[in-house]
C-alpha cells in the first residue's frame, strides 16, 4: 500500500503509463480499491455506463478525472456510495429525498441534496457548491469496490469529454488507455443510459436530467409532478448540464499582472508573493495542483471581504482550459 502512482501531465497522459485490465473477481476488486485509495483512476462498470472512478474526498484525485477526460469545465460530479446510510453521512435528505432513495437505491437515480456539515466530498467534486450529487449504484462490482474503498467515489462516464459514454471495458479503453490506471472489466452494462438526476433542495423536487429511472416512477413515489430544471427560473446544478457554480461575493478580475490596492490576489506559478491578501494556486505552475486548490483558495480570499480578487494569467491548455472556464464564470456580470 506504500506504492505511489505517477503524476499526470496537464493533458492527462503519462509517459509509459500502462492501463491495467482487471478481471471481475476478488483480486480485480481488491486491486481496483487499492488504486483508488492511492489516488488513482479506475474505470469500472455500473448498471448505467462505465464510470471513471476516483476518490471523491481527494481534490488531487478528482483533478485527475478532469485531466484524463479533458473536461472543459468543472461541473459537479456524482459521488457513489455503497448504501443509503453512507449517502446520508454526506448529504442532508428531506422526506422526498429519503423516499426516493429507499425506492430506487441501489439503482440509476442520482439525488442532489444539501451537503452535510461533515461532508467529505471535495470542493472540486462539488464544483464549489453547497450541494452534493449522490448515487448508490446497483452493479455488484461497483458495490464491491465501494465497500472495499470505504470512501465516496466520484465517477463520471469513462470517456473523454464530448464523446459517447462507455458501456463496455473496450469502450473505456478506446478513450482512456494510457491515461488512467486500470479498467475493471465487468462486461457490457445493463441500462446503457446515465442515471436520472433529481434535486431535493427544499420545496418541490426538480428533474435535472432524464435517465434510467422514468419520470413517472419518481412522481409515483413523491405523489406530485416533477418540476423541470428549466422551469421556475432554476439554474442547472448537476452533472451533464451547464452548472451554476459558486461565485465569490468579491468581483473577479482576470489576467492581472498584479493586484490593485485593496484587492485580493490569486497567483499562479513562481511569481513573487510579496502582496497582502495573496494565495497561489500552484507555485510550481502545476495545473493539477491549481485545479485542486481553485475553489478552496477562492473561498479563503472571499472570506477576507476584499472588494475584488485579481487573478494571475492561467495557461489555456490541459486543465488550464477548465480552470479558466470556472474563473470566467466567477468573473461574469451578475
Amino acid at each position: 500500500m506504500g506504492q505511489e502512482l505517477p503524476k499526470q501531465d496537464p493533458a492527462g497522459r503519462q509517459a509509459g503509463r500502462i492501463t491495467e485490465r482487471l478481471p471481475a473477481d476478488a483480486a480485480g476488486i481488491l486491486r481496483a480499491a487499492e488504486l483508488l485509495r492511492l489516488g488513482g483512476l479506475v474505470a469500472l462498470p455500473t448498471e448505467t455506463v462505465y464510470g471513471l472512478a476516483a476518490d471523491a474526498t481527494s481534490g488531487a484525485a478528482v483533478a485527475g478525472i478532469y485531466a484524463a477526460k479533458e473536461r472543459p469545465s468543472f461541473n459537479p460530479l456524482i459521488s457513489h456510495l455503497p448504501d443509503v446510510a453512507a449517502a446520508r453521512r454526506q448529504g442532508l435528505f428531506d422526506a422526498n429525498a429519503l423516499a426516493l432513495a429507499k425506492a430506487f437505491w441501489p439503482g440509476p437515480l442520482t439525488l442532489v441534496v444539501p451537503a452535510a456539515p461533515a461532508c467529505e466530498v471535495s470542493e472540486l467534486a462539488r464544483a464549489g457548491l453547497p450541494s452534493v450529487a449522490l448515487r448508490v449504484p446497483a452493479h455488484p462490482l461497483a458495490h464491491a469496490v465501494l465497500e472495499a474503498v470505504g470512501r465516496p467515489i466520484a465517477a463520471p462516464s469513462a470517456n473523454r469529454s464530448g464523446r459517447i459514454s462507455a458501456t463496455s471495458a473496450e469502450h473505456a479503453l478506446a478513450d482512456l488507455d494510457g491515461r488512467i490506471d486500470a479498467v475493471l472489466d465487468g462486461g457490457p452494462t445493463e441500462v446503457g443510459l446515465e442515471s436520472t438526476i433529481v434535486a431535493c433542495l427544499g420545496g418541490a423536487p426538480r428533474l435535472l436530467r432524464p435517465g434510467g429511472v422514468p419520470r413517472s416512477a419518481i412522481e409515483g413515489v413523491i405523489g406530485r409532478t416533477l418540476v423541470l430544471a428549466g422551469e421556475a427560473g432554476m439554474a442547472p446544478i448537476s452533472p451533464g448540464l451547464l452548472a451554476s457554480h459558486y461565485a465569490p461575493a468579491a468581483q473577479v478580475r482576470l489576467n492581472a499582472e498584479a493586484p490593485r490596492p485593496g484587492e485580493g490576489w490569486l497567483g499562479f506559478g513562481p511569481e513573487p508573493q510579496n502582496f497582502p491578501h495573496a494565495l497561489n494556486l500552484s507555485p510550481s505552475g502545476d495545473l493539477v495542483e491549481a485545479a485542486t486548490n481553485l475553489f478552496g483558495h477562492l473561498r479563503k480570499l472571499d472570506a477576507l471581504a476584499r472588494p475584488s480578487i485579481a487573478v494571475a494569467p492561467i495557461p489555456e491548455h490541459g486543465l488550464g482550459e477548465a480552470i479558466n472556464d470556472r474563473l470566467r464564470r466567477a468573473a461574469a456580470p451578475r
